[in-house]
């Protein structure tokens, strides 16, 4: 298990989106199935999930080509919705020095401490991208994305080992897509399947899924337990997850519950904790939803 959930070396990293173009969000209002918000003729629904694709062909930004097997990726993506998903699972701060041992795009697991891509191998990586990518309907790039296992071998930077590019990925297309409807990032919350419900998928506001539970990040929680995500993008999960009214699998029924919900009141980076609950229930099997254990707070306040 983990401590705090991050290595020491994540505040070494900068998010590499402070380099892209922004693009202003006024007079921005077109649907999801609109063309590209950067003037492209790409949905930025679709562009988003094709964005860091290079990250999985081992370079960073600045090395990135414009397209991978005729796919165009590595676009920009709109509303600083790819940097404040940087900022929720990484650290700003100037690159520095570090060692050898982790300069590696391969992704650290946090339950095992070791590289996910031992463990999970995947014998053609980049066929598995392509298949992933060459999707052109957003809402099943979405689906596709959450199903990924491929994406789930990588990290989001180097420097911050433990950060998962799957996740990175997911919480992008969310922040983007309540960005486009209006949202704005204090106005959002990360909700939770209620106690007794089964999981719902809500096309790109769904950052994870597993048998039991489904997490979202979303600006309509409905009558789902939620707790806001604060006022600004950061590394906050711990907190937000300790703040929800109520959480969706039963501490008290077995011990991998506890054993759960222990560890994200400890983990901060977003991708890490929510990589760090795909590997959990995959490898220890679901937790009993049961009847939701109440954590205390209200989950709705600033």
């Amino acid at each position: 298990m983990t401590g705090s959930g991050e290595p020491s070396q994540e505040s070494l990293q900068p998010p590499t989106e402070s380099i892209r173009p922004v693009v202003s969000k006024a007079g921005l209002k077109q649907g999801a199935g609109g063309s590209g918000d950067d003037g492209s003729d790409v949905d930025p629904m679709v562009a988003v999930y094709r964005h860091d694709i290079h990250k999985a062909r081992i370079r960073g930004h600045e090395h990135a080509e414009e397209t991978f097997r005729g796919v165009r990726v590595n676009e920009a993506v709109p509303l600083n919705a790819d940097r404040d998903a940087a900022m929720l699972s990484r650290p700003p701060g100037e690159r520095e020095e570090i060692s050898e041992a982790h300069e590696s795009w391969f992704r650290v697991s946090l339950l095992t401490e070791k590289i996910a891509m031992s463990v999970e191998p995947v014998g053609d990586i980049g066929g598995a991208l392509t298949e992933l990518i060459s999707i052109e309907d957003a809402e099943e790039l979405h689906a596709a994305w959450l199903n990924s296992m491929v994406t789930s071998l990588f990290t989001e930077s180097p420097h911050c080992s433990h950060t998962s590019l799957k996740y990175h990925t997911l919480l992008a297309a969310a922040l983007l897509d309540n960005y486009r409807s209006g949202f704005e990032f204090d106005d959002l919350f990360l909700a939770v399947t209620p106690p007794g419900a089964d999981p719902e998928v809500m096309p790109h506001r769904t950052v994870l899924t597993t048998p039991g539970f489904a997490l979202h990040v979303t600006g309509q929680p409905g009558n789902r337990p939620a707790a806001r995500l604060g006022d600004v993008p950061s590394r906050s999960f711990e907190d937000v997850w300790s703040r929800l009214p109520a959480i969706p699998f039963d501490v008290d029924l077995e011990c991998r519950g506890r054993v759960l919900d222990a560890q994200l009141r400890r983990i901060r980076s977003w991708s890490a904790a929510l990589q760090f609950i795909e590997e959990f229930t995959a490898a220890l099997g679901p937790v009993d939803s049961g009847d939701a254990h109440s954590t205390g707070g209200d989950g709705r306040g600033s």
